[in-house]
């Protein structure tokens, strides 16, 4: 039986930025990067854009924000990137590009 070498790991470099630098750094990914979703609730309100299924504060948890554009850090302050989905709606939209992928691919048989 051969002996297996160990792997060789590396130590990780340390962060030496401070806590605000950080902050700074990641509020610059959009105005309201970590707090998106308490804002497209406010301005679009317990509703799924796709389906119309409303929620309460008790099974708000399975209402997401989708981002229009794909990107989720364009974050802008008037929800205009922003709907509010099911949690069976986003995941239907996802699969949706998935789907089209295939069915638009030269390769199938």
């Amino acid at each position: 039986m051969r002996k297996r070498r160990p792997f060789k790991v590396e130590k990780k470099k340390s962060d030496t930025r401070s806590v605000t630098d950080i902050v700074k750094e990641l509020k610059q990914g959009g105005s309201l990067s970590g707090d998106y979703r308490k804002q497209s609730l406010k301005i679009h309100g317990l509703i799924c854009a796709k389906c119309g299924r409303e929620f309460d504060l008790n099974n708000q948890h399975l209402l997401t924000v989708h981002h229009k554009d794909g990107n989720r850090r364009n974050n802008p302050p008037d929800g205009s990137n922003w709907e509010n989905l099911c949690v069976y709606c986003h995941d239907d939209e996802h699969s949706r590009d998935i789907l089209g992928d295939y069915f638009s691919s030269d390769k199938r048989e």
